[in-house]
């Protein structure tokens, strides 16, 4: 038998990171950065071993809570702001080589901000690379957004402007249609795949040759500012990408949506209440969420309840004044719902539950799809399939409503 090739996985993440602080530990839609990178290499039926290499404590924490190991913590020298690439992964398999006797045949970076990467693309790189013995690395690329023959250089301020490139047979590209000049590809942080050669004897990242793989563009992610952070949370929660995650994947919306089923404090409320001194409670809540319930009943015929863990009048107020039936002291919300459902006469797979707290998780499972608004629980956040964008108390029902109409204008 052929030896199963040594792949190893190194997510590098340092912890001085500048733009967003922290950002390799930070929540990023449900799980800290770098469990998605983690992910990618635990899930690649050819990745052997995942390690993260960081200066941090507290990062190397987190990851290995998450499946990768942290052998070491990576020298203060090697993670500075101008640190490149090659002084870490030279570092990690000298380290490897010298405390553990470990030599991989492959060596994979997974850079955590890039975490939105195609299930197989780990495996696709990984075996490309083996398949061509001739080639140093693997890297993957996108079609450019901007074609670098319609860029120019600078000479001065008054001075006049040169093309940035030439193209054989084409006088003036700056000047011919994209359709006609060469196609270009911009290289992405998804993936890097390179022998241990390359590194170790000629000092490079890459190599001398180098194999692409090509990744949708959809998938083109590098997470470098706030504004980047809020852009792409989006696209993992609505882009409707396929993608390698922590998580289980995440259910869409079902085509058909029967009944939702609602938890009151903290989704219909903003989880606040009001006592005055005879200890009668009030809380506050969005008018819209009636209006997008009454919406769904009156064009998709969808059926709205309440299920609260809390007995008290204000919920049975709201609810008759919402027109919907509450039901209330369900202090296992899991053991009520099945019997729920059977009332209704709905398939689990058409019911919609949107809640905020650790009473509702074991709801999660037994719907066709787990809703959760803005401000939910963390624990509750990393388990929905669906993250809405307002808060409970704030149009976090609406915006529900909403989706599932629009849903089914396509």
């Amino acid at each position: 038998m052929v030896a199963r090739p040594e792949v190893l996985a190194i997510i590098p993440a340092r912890g001085g990171s500048k733009g967003i602080p922290r950002k390799n530990i930070r929540n990023f839609a449900g799980y800290p950065l770098i469990a998605y990178s983690i992910a990618a290499g635990l899930q690649a039926e050819t990745v052997t071993r995942v390690i993260i290499s960081t200066d941090d404590a507290e990062i190397a924490a987190v990851a290995q809570q998450h499946g990768a190991e942290a052998p070491f913590l990576r020298p203060a020298e090697f993670a500075q702001d101008a640190t490149t690439d090659l002084p870490v992964f030279e570092h990690a398999l000298r380290w490897l080589a010298e405390h553990e006797n470990y030599h991989p045949d492959l060596v994979i970076q997974l850079r955590p901000t890039s975490p939105i990467r195609p299930p197989a693309l780990v495996d696709e790189a990984v075996r490309l690379l083996l398949a061509h013995p001739e080639a140093d690395s693997v890297r993957g690329v996108v079609p450019a957004g901007q074609n670098p023959h319609k860029m120019w250089r600078l000479t001065g301020p008054e001075s006049p402007m040169l093309p940035l490139l030439e193209v054989p047979g084409i006088a003036e590209p700056y000047n011919a249609p994209r359709q006609i000049l060469p196609p270009v590809y911009w290289q992405t942080g998804h993936i890097d795949v390179i022998r241990p050669a390359a590194i170790l004897e000629q000092g490079s990242m890459s190599g001398r040759t180098i194999l692409p793989i090509l990744i949708d563009p959809n998938y083109t992610v590098d997470i470098d500012t706030p504004r980047d952070w809020q852009r792409y949370e989006w696209l993992v929660w609505y882009g409707g990408l396929e993608m390698v995650t922590p998580h289980r994947p995440r259910r869409p919306l079902p085509p058909r949506v029967s009944l939702i089923i609602m938890d009151f404090d903290g989704v219909l409320t903003d989880n606040r209440v009001w006592t005055d001194q005879a200890g009668h409670e009030s809380v506050a809540a969005f008018r819209g969420d009636s209006m997008g319930l009454n919406e769904l009943r009156h064009r998709l015929g969808t059926q709205a309840l309440v299920l609260s863990r809390e007995a008290n009048p204000v919920v049975s107020a709201r609810c008759k004044k919402m027109n919907i039936p509450c039901i209330q002291s369900a202090l296992d919300k899991g053991s009520t719902l099945p019997a729920l459902l059977a009332e209704y006469h709905v398939s689990p797979a058409e019911v919609v539950y949107i809640g905020n707290d650790i009473n509702d998780l074991p709801c999660f499972p037994l719907v066709g799809c787990a809703v959760v608004p803005a401000d939910a629980e963390p624990a509750v956040l990393r388990e929905a399939d669906l993250v809405l964008t307002r808060t409970g108390g704030h149009g976090a029902v609406r915006e529900l409503c909403d989706l599932i109409l629009q849903n089914n204008q396509e």
